[in-house]
């Protein structure tokens, strides 16, 4: 999928847009890429003598992965998928600038209007990140 597809499928924008790439997408799972450069906002105050991403960034990033995953089986419906839980975060490894994580996030059961998706982070071949988070439909104009 090309940047252009990616911004079409989703609302993020630098310097909040967080996937560069999608590797492999189906119906229920998708595996996106994401590099992270030295210049991006959030290292300037994330222990700027040794930064690290933040824990929430990554979990941001596998989130945009699971919203793309839902824009084609949720084309026909206004709005935008937002989050409404993340539950079972556990992190298991720091993400550094220049490191290039793996985004997989598996669409799991659906009720009503909600998506319950699982998602995995690694950097390199080491689980950098877990959790689970359920999405819905929201109305995209405030």
């Amino acid at each position: 999928m090309s940047q252009q597809e990616i911004l079409e499928a989703i609302p993020h924008r630098k310097p909040m847009l967080l996937i560069d790439e999608i590797v492999s997408q189906t119906e229920d799972h998708i595996i996106c890429k994401k590099t992270f450069d030295a210049e991006e906002f959030f290292y300037q105050g994330h222990y700027p003598e040794a930064p690290i991403t933040p824990g929430i960034i990554l979990c941001e990033a596998g989130m945009q992965a699971g919203a793309i995953l839902l824009s084609k089986l949720l084309a026909d419906q206004e709005g935008v998928p937002v989050v409404t839980r993340l539950t079972n975060a556990k992190f298991k490894k720091m993400v550094r600038p220049g490191d290039t994580v793996s985004l997989e996030v598996h669409l799991g059961e659906r009720l009503k209007n909600t998506y319950f998706m699982k998602a995995k982070v690694t950097n390199g071949e080491k689980l950098a990140v877990t959790f689970e988070f359920a999405c819905t439909m929201a109305n995209a104009k405030l």
